[in-house]
């Protein structure tokens, strides 16, 4: 699986229209309404590198009232249970 972070500029009067609209394309996730320089963030999600480009540049960049996209392709995916143990320093739990 690749995993794509989308960060999303909108049009302020039409967030969350672009987010129900963008939370139901093929290949899309999630889509977090966010607080900071960017209005969304889409988790693409798809089997074949190539089909980033089908969900970013041909169905999220589309959606009217999306303006500005910036995407960033995952390496590793970390879960909770391997940050723990990444930083775990060997000693038994206390509890």
């Amino acid at each position: 699986m690749i995993t794509a972070i989308v960060l999303i500029d909108c049009a302020t009067d039409s967030i969350p229209e672009v987010a129900e609209t963008l939370a139901n394309l093929p290949g899309v996730s999630e889509v977090y309404s966010v607080a900071g320089h960017r209005d969304l963030i889409a988790v693409v999600r798809v089997r074949e590198f190539e089909q980033i480009a089908e969900v970013i540049a041909g169905r999220i960049s589309k959606v009217p009232g999306v303006i500005d996209t910036e995407s960033h392709i995952a390496f590793r995916a970390y879960s909770q249970h391997d940050l723990e143990e990444a930083f775990a320093i060997g000693l038994a739990n206390a509890d």
